[in-house]
């Protein structure tokens, strides 16, 4: 497997992945394929890295800018997506620790996400009330500072994170 940002060629493999790997959720995948196209339409896909098993694209991992009121160089998580016959093999685990270092070695200050408590717990996210985002259950809004621990307040994603 291979960690890799993604190229132009990869944008079809990557929305045929986000169909397949979300086929169950409500909106059958269009909602991560949306959110991906806006952010990149928008030049706000700050980072999206995909894991390449024989050139097969087996997953995605996508970080976008996040605003937060009196802090800078914050990036959102997601989507994460893996295709079904890999799932289970750490292709999603590979892919957020690349990202996730590859945005403290940009000098990020730190990185939010909205997802299952225990399984980003173990890249060191936790919820310590300081951070919000919108209606979510704060048990799975989560952050991980990087080099701004002192953040604060409403977390705002980019506005495909909110046309569904």
């Amino acid at each position: 497997m291979w960690i890799r940002t993604e190229t132009q060629d990869d944008h079809a493999a990557i929305r045929a992945l986000l169909g397949e790997a979300f086929a169950d959720s409500d909106g059958k995948g269009r909602i991560e394929q949306r959110i991906v196209d806006a952010l990149r339409e928008d030049g706000e896909l700050s980072l999206c890295l995909v894991a390449d098993i024989d050139g097969r694209i087996a997953g995605v991992a996508v970080f976008s800018p996040v605003a937060i009121d009196g802090a800078q160089s914050w990036y959102g998580l997601g989507p994460v997506a893996v295709a079904p016959r890999d799932q289970g093999h750490g292709v999603g685990t590979a892919l957020i620790r690349a990202g996730l270092a590859e945005l403290a070695d940009q000098g990020a200050a730190g990185c939010v996400v909205l997802g299952e408590p225990q399984y980003y717990a173990r890249f060191g996210f936790n919820n310590d009330g300081e951070l919000r985002y919108a209606d979510a259950p704060p048990q799975y809004f989560q952050s991980l500072a990087f080099n701004d621990a002192g953040a604060k307040g409403d977390v705002r994603y980019h506005r495909s994170f909110s046309t569904h």
